[in-house]
């Protein structure tokens, strides 16, 4: 996935609350909001903390202290990704998601040994595949 946007929320100063996010998001931000709901239904945790590695805010989403998802906001919609190792691609192209998605996933460099599915979260249609492969990294140890 070519990066053209850049991302947002790099002032360490600047907690990305609400009031931060809204105007970044833009049309996206109830796309934000329901992806928050999501992780709520799923009782997982999420926390937004500045990484001085990569110079911005991320949100580290949980379940059981297992990581799940890293998201990172940008201009116009909220970035969530999952990463993988590689053993299980085969499982996540079977999975009930559109072709689309898998070709995206599949065309996603991989990061070491590890596969990032990275979604682009923009409208509550977003949500539709990108909640199958979370239901999946829950399940996978």
């Amino acid at each position: 996935m070519e990066t053209i946007n850049q991302i947002e929320l790099t002032d360490e100063s600047v907690f990305p609350d609400e009031n931060v996010l809204r105007p970044i998001l833009g049309k996206s931000f109830n796309g934000y909001r329901a992806l928050l709901n999501l992780f709520n239904q799923n009782e997982m945790g999420y926390e937004w903390r500045y990484y001085r590695d990569g110079k911005a805010w991320l949100c580290k989403v949980q379940k059981n202290k297992k990581t799940i998802v890293w998201m990172s906001a940008w201009k116009g919609y909220m970035k969530a990704t999952l990463y993988f190792p590689d053993r299980y691609c085969d499982q996540i192209y079977a999975l009930n998601i559109s072709e689309e998605t898998k070709e995206i996933i599949r065309k996603t460099k991989n990061v070491g040994k590890s596969k990032p599915c990275i979604f682009e979260i923009r409208k509550m249609q977003d949500l539709a595949d990108f909640n199958e492969v979370m239901q999946f990294k829950i399940k996978i140890k």
